[in-house]
């Protein structure tokens, strides 16, 4: 999850590498090619099963007949990355438990996408997320947020592939270009060959192997200072068991409302509208069961953070014991998991490799991931609505050239990455600078019947200015720091991503001590704040321009993308309480007369002149389909 690990870039693949580092053995080189060789099998028994009989269904979508537990395992492992499973217990070492508070967000966070999103995306039958947004708005906002998604990933995907694999290269002396190519490789075959079944099969092996790994970890580094309860007793000796810091101020990095209010902002746009995991509800086989999957990602969640909270724990008691060598203390705080493993692990055949396959499962999982919605989108929103004629073949070929192409031009992002130098902490920023913009249209699309296609697009833009505007500052204000790091509890830049948020908070540089004021405070907006600020400024700006552009008079209105937010609310409340406020003819009549609900059907004609009586406010309001469902807006 969200890692709130800011750290200075890593070290050059030579500078932290020693002689007297532990080397691989075979045994670790064998589990750690048993993963990439196990991997590949998956997605190629996918792939050659009903070879010829493919569809473009099936390839984007498994064909809409996946089970509820392997789409929670795919949702799980895409939301967990390589710098996820380093960032986390790094966060732990050095701040403390508070970060665990996490936790709390996870419930609305799921709960909300369950109820709201899942329902509005699955029962319009779409591909892709996108697709949303031109049937509540229009074609343009439609590109725009599909121009918006494949720039964010695109700049996302080669340092996700990169970044770990320079850390372990700085630590283990593992090759560093083997490691990209290999990883980018087979990642591609599978994902291209197999389409999203093979995606979603390989992601429930690697999230075993994630497991297992950090597992491996726990139970050999607690065994070697003493137990986890000497483990929990040293940390809150030294003052790493944090308890409940209520202090509202959204400036401080980590609070206890940050991380609960905050984070349930950050997990709507990773778990409600991001198209990597919306893509996974939509091939379930039932709606229930991709509501199901949604809440089945809830305790995988808190178990995923607690283990890795725990190696955070273990390492810094086995590091009170044995203390760090110079080397170890002057390296990236990215690299400090890898240095204790190394450190706990040698002398053990066949873990070490254990957790680097968990590391590496970890970039699988993820970039496997965005090739799929990368491929997805492109064929969905930017191919298919202008070349419609595409015969069955040609768009099965296409569709796999798409998913090799994004995996050819990943590749290309990693060689460019090693290029960035200091431009990679920018680069991995852009990525969660636009998760909260985009959370911010579907969610005026989705609760505002009056908003329209000018204030969508006003709105997304004003949002990712907002966004790069408070994201570029803060990180020009920290590079240009020369302060010594803050404390436990100081503020510190870190930014939020869209999937799997860790990896835009793991190279960021650390802020000063010293509390900025001016602009340089705004800057230090805490990162689990930005997408609750971005999604809100889309939001507040869509409104005024939609309000002063007319709103949605003379526009289409299809109900089925409205989302009845007061209605449902006011249904909550007892029955006496409704009758006061007359809660039926506001919640239904004037949903009517707005165009969000269409009027009783009489003789299969929807909206007929002669039957006034207007739909029950229950779920069958939205299973009309996109093509009849259309309205005119008539009184907002």
């Amino acid at each position: 999850m969200s890692v709130g690990v800011s750290t200075s870039a890593p070290v050059s693949p030579t500078s932290g590498t020693s002689m007297s580092m532990p080397a691989f053995s075979l045994v670790d080189y064998v589990v750690f090619v048993l993963l990439l060789v196990l991997s590949l099998a998956i997605g190629l028994y996918h792939a050659c099963r009903g070879w010829g009989r493919h569809t473009v269904g099936e390839l984007l979508m498994a064909n809409r007949k996946m089970g509820c537990l392997p789409v929670a395992l795919s949702l799980l492992a895409t939301f967990q990355s390589a710098v996820a499973i380093l960032g986390v217990p790094s966060e732990i070492y050095r701040f403390g438990t508070q970060y665990w508070f996490l936790g709390c967000c996870y419930f609305l966070g799921l709960l909300i996408p369950a109820h709201i999103f899942i329902p509005v995306f699955y029962r319009l039958h779409l591909t892709s997320a996108y697709e949303y947004l031109e049937l509540r708005f229009n074609k343009t906002v439609r590109v725009c947020g599909t121009v918006t998604f494949i720039f964010q990933m695109v700049i996302y995907m080669g340092v996700v592939l990169y970044a770990p694999s320079l850390a372990l290269n700085a630590v283990t002396g593992f090759d560093l270009w083997l490691s990209v190519l290999a990883l980018g490789i087979v990642c591609t075959i599978y994902t291209a060959l197999g389409g999203l079944k093979a995606v979603i099969w390989t992601d429930v092996f690697q999230t075993v192997v994630m497991f297992l790994g950090q597992l491996a970890v726990i139970t050999v580094g607690s065994a070697k200072v003493g137990g986890l309860g000497r483990v929990w007793a040293v940390a809150s000796q030294h003052g790493r068991i944090s308890g409940f810091e209520l202090n509202p101020d959204p400036f401080v990095r980590h609070t206890f409302w940050t991380l609960a209010i905050g984070g349930v902002f950050m997990m709507l746009s990773l778990y409600g509208v991001n198209q990597a995991q919306v893509q996974r509800y939509l091939s379930s086989r039932t709606e229930k069961a991709a509501m199901l999957s949604c809440y089945a990602v809830f305790p995988f969640q808190q178990v995923s953070l607690c283990v890795g909270s725990l190696i955070g724990l273990v390492m810094f008691t086995y590091y009170q014991e044995y203390p760090m060598s110079i080397q170890q203390a002057q390296a990236a705080p990215d690299q400090f998991v890898l240095y204790f493993v190394m450190d706990i692990l040698k002398g053990l055949p066949g873990l070490p490799g254990l957790f680097i396959a968990c590391l590496f499962s970890g970039s699988l999982s993820t970039i496997s991931s965005a090739f799929n919605s990368l491929a997805t989108v492109t064929m969905e929103d930017l191919i298919r609505p202008w070349f419609p004629e595409f015969s069955e073949a040609r768009a099965i070929m296409l569709s796999r050239g798409l998913a090799f192409g994004y995996g050819l031009l990943c590749l290309g992002m990693a060689y460019i990455s090693s290029q960035m130098g200091p431009v990679l902490q920018a680069a991995i920023s852009i990525f969660g600078m636009v998760g909260g913009p985009l959370l911010g249209l579907f969610c005026l699309g989705m609760f505002f019947p009056c908003a329209n296609p000018p204030g969508a697009i006003v709105g997304l833009l004003s949002g990712l200015v907002m966004a790069f505007w408070i994201g570029i500052g803060s990180i020009v204000t920290s590079m240009g720091s020369s302060m010594p790091p803050s404390s436990t509890n100081g503020s510190n830049f870190s930014l939020p991503t869209n999937l799997t948020v860790a990896t835009a908070t793991t190279l960021m540089p650390l802020t000063t001590v010293s509390k900025p004021t001016g602009l340089r405070r705004f800057y230090s907006l805490s990162y689990l704040w930005y997408s609750a600020h971005n999604s809100t400024t889309v939001i507040v700006v869509g409104l005024i321009v939609s309000l002063l552009t007319g709103r949605m008079r003379g526009r289409s209105l299809n109900p089925a993308t409205i989302y009845p937010v007061l209605p449902k609310l006011l249904a909550l409340l007892p029955l006496s309480w409704q009758k006061r406020l007359h809660c039926r003819s506001y919640g239904q009549d004037h949903l009517v007369d707005t165009g969000v609900f269409p009027e009783k059907p009489r003789n299969g004609v929807l909206g007929d002149s002669r039957d006034k009586e207007p739909m029950a406010l229950d779920d069958t309001a939205y299973q009309g389909s996109s093509s009849t469902c259309i309205l005119q807006e008539t009184s907002l």
